[in-house]
């Protein structure tokens, strides 16, 4: 049975990887980029942290309703709930200059963006967190996901390119 974790820095990859394993695989998918934030609206303009909690529930609930799947994202805090229930953890320790190319010629995401217009107005914000990736101590940062990956004791994979 088939339950791949992925996680590493902001576009190191990792939706593209869960996207073709999945499909490849025929696995169920959960980016937790869908559920990790409140939605922006007119009140709250700024992106909010959903709960960790409510967050955890909705995971939970995505692991019972299927047998085999992939859960992607970068959020250490919500993937320690998931390592338990998983056969496999993949960490895309990418370069952070590899990671900045990849933020730089990703496509529209909009599940996240109302428009590529306004993804690419967000850019620079971006490339600026993905520099800081070695460098935070938070539940982004490559401290955290090499504590993931370092105690997870089943199988496990750490990439250093998107090949």
């Amino acid at each position: 049975m088939k339950r791949i974790v992925i996680f590493g820095n902001s576009a190191s990859g990792k939706s593209s990887l869960a996207k073709a394993l999945a499909e490849h695989q025929q696995l169920a998918h959960l980016d937790l980029d869908t559920l990790a934030w409140l939605p922006i609206t007119d009140k709250s303009p700024m992106p909010h942290r959903q709960s960790v909690d409510i967050s955890v529930s909705e995971i939970d609930r995505f692991i019972k309703q299927n047998n085999q799947w992939v859960i992607e994202g970068c959020y250490s805090d919500l993937l320690i709930h998931t390592l338990d229930k998983c056969s496999e953890v993949i960490f895309l320790n990418l370069p952070i200059k590899l990671c900045i190319s990849n933020a730089k010629n990703r496509p529209w995401e909009p599940h996240k963006y109302k428009t590529k217009a306004e993804q690419d107005a967000n850019l620079a914000m971006l490339i600026d967190w993905i520099s800081q990736y070695e460098h935070r101590t938070d539940t982004f940062s490559k401290t955290a996901h090499k504590k993931l990956y370092d105690e997870f004791l089943g199988e496990k994979k750490q990439l250093i390119d998107n090949q």
